[in-house]
C-alpha cells in the first residue's frame, strides 16, 4: 500500500471534523480496524478504499497518494490558467510586491523560451530545480500557519527544506553535466541575445539577475 495512504485517510477524516468512531461506522468497520488503516498497522482492500473515496469526495489516487488532485484528474498544459496574461491578475500589496511578482513572472517565461527547444532532458532538471525551490517556499511559510494540517504533506516539517536542497543539488549536477559537454544546439544564454529576441521579457530578466548578482557578490559581504 502506498505510504502516503493512512496519513490522507487521517487527514481527511479532521478535515470532515468528524471523530474517528463516527467515520468508522460510516464506512462500515469497526473503530479499531479504521486506527489501524489511519495509523498504517494495516492495509484495507479495494471496497475500502473505494468506499473511502467515495465517503471524502475525492478520487483513489488522491487517497493513495498519486497525485495532489483531489479529483486525480491529470494536469494538461492546455488546461491551466496562465495568470500572466489575465487582465484581471490585481495582486493585493504595495509596489515592491508587485514588482517581484512580475520580475518572477516574466523571467520565468522567458527562461523557458530560451529552452523550449532543447532536450527534454535539461527542460526536466529545470522545471524540477525551480519546482523545488517554490515547494521550499511555500512550506516555510505554510509552517507559519499554526492552524495547518501537519499531515497535510509527506515529507516531515524538520526535514523538507533539507531534502529540498538534496534534490536542487541533484538537478544541478545534471545541468553542469550537459554544459560541460558543450553541443552546437545549447541555448544562447547571452544577456545579447535576450534582448535582442525579447525585448519585453528582457528588462524583468535583466533585473531580477542583477538583483541577486548583487546580494551574493563579495563585496557587499564586505558592507
Amino acid at each position: 500500500m502506498v505510504n502516503d495512504f493512512p496519513r490522507t485517510l487521517c487527514l481527511l477524516r479532521q478535515e470532515k471534523k468528524i471523530s474517528q468512531r463516527k467515520a468508522a461506522g460510516e464506512l462500515g468497520v469497526s473503530q479499531a480496524l479504521l486506527s489501524h488503516y489511519e495509523n498504517g498497522v494495516r492495509e484495507p482492500g479495494l471496497a475500502f478504499v473505494v468506499r473511502a473515496a467515495d465517503y471524502y469526495g475525492v478520487s483513489a489516487d488522491f487517497l493513495l497518494g498519486r497525485t495532489m488532485a483531489r479529483d486525480g484528474g491529470a494536469i494538461l498544459a492546455e488546461d491551466l490558467t496562465d495568470s500572466s496574461n489575465e487582465k484581471d491578475n490585481v495582486l493585493q500589496g504595495s509596489a515592491a510586491v508587485m514588482l517581484s511578482k512580475k520580475l518572477l513572472v516574466n523571467s520565468t517565461s522567458l527562461l523557458y523560451e530560451q529552452i523550449a527547444k532543447q532536450d527534454r532532458t535539461l527542460v526536466r532538471a529545470v522545471s524540477d530545480y525551480l519546482s523545488l525551490a517554490f515547494y521550499k517556499a511555500y512550506r516555510l511559510l505554510y509552517a507559519m500557519d499554526d492552524e495547518s494540517s501537519k499531515k497535510a504533506f509527506a515529507a516531515q516539517q524538520d526535514v523538507f527544506s533539507e531534502l529540498c536542497d538534496a534534490e536542487m543539488k541533484k538537478c544541478e549536477a545534471r545541468m553542469r553535466r550537459m554544459a560541460a559537454k558543450g553541443h552546437e544546439s545549447d541555448p544562447d544564454m547571452s544577456l545579447e541575445h535576450v534582448q535582442k529576441n525579447w525585448p519585453r521579457l528582457a528588462p524583468s530578466l535583466l533585473s531580477l539577475l542583477h538583483g541577486v548578482d548583487e546580494k551574493i557578490s563579495p563585496e557587499n559581504e564586505k558592507n
